[in-house]
């Protein structure tokens, strides 16, 4: 057993108003807050966890919560979550990524579908697809030495720009 250090009343303390209710399946802009590498269950693969949290166009703060198989036995569901890990990084504008810390900050459209109760689980949103926001800017398409390169040409003249990382990214 052990004691608080202070009594807690519950009438003094405040409600939340957690909503458990699925999402309306369809396309919702969100940012992802949350990446990490983890084993599966069999401990013979990994995955990446992300956590989205929804920013619009409806149902704001809301979060949906995603598997992305990038080590598997089975070649197919390592296959399909390396193209939605490719898909994540071309709709948040990432040409290449060594950390799942580049993931966060990212921000996209994601498609929530809702997955059906079966015998074991209850009825749940998953995602299906992703895209760019409107206006989001396509990879980079040089790499040298870690550093992203593009070039853009301005009237006659043609600029390189370059970037180590996205602008949300961790220094």
């Amino acid at each position: 057993m052990a004691f608080l250090d202070t009594p807690f009343d519950v009438n003094e303390l405040p409600q939340g108003d957690s909503n458990y209710e699925l999402v309306p399946a369809g396309w919702y802009n969100a940012t992802i807050t949350k990446a990490e590498i983890k084993s599966t269950k069999a401990g013979t693969g990994q995955y990446i966890a992300i956590r989205y949290d929804i920013t619009g166009p409806s149902h704001q703060g809301r979060v949906c919560f995603g598997n992305l198989n990038i080590k598997n036995p089975n070649s197919q569901a390592e296959e399909i979550g390396r193209k939605q890990l490719g898909e994540v990084m071309r709709a948040i504008g990432l040409a290449r990524v060594t950390d799942t810390d580049q993931l966060i900050g990212g921000s996209l459209q994601i498609k929530i579908a809702i997955k059906e109760a079966d015998g074991q689980y209850e009825a749940r949103n998953e995602i299906k697809g992703f895209k760019a926001i409107n206006g989001s800017q396509p990879p980079m398409p040089a790499q040298n030495n870690g550093v992203l390169a593009a070039h853009v040409a301005v009237g006659e003249k043609v600029a390189t720009v370059s970037t180590s990382a996205p602008p949300w990214a961790k220094k």
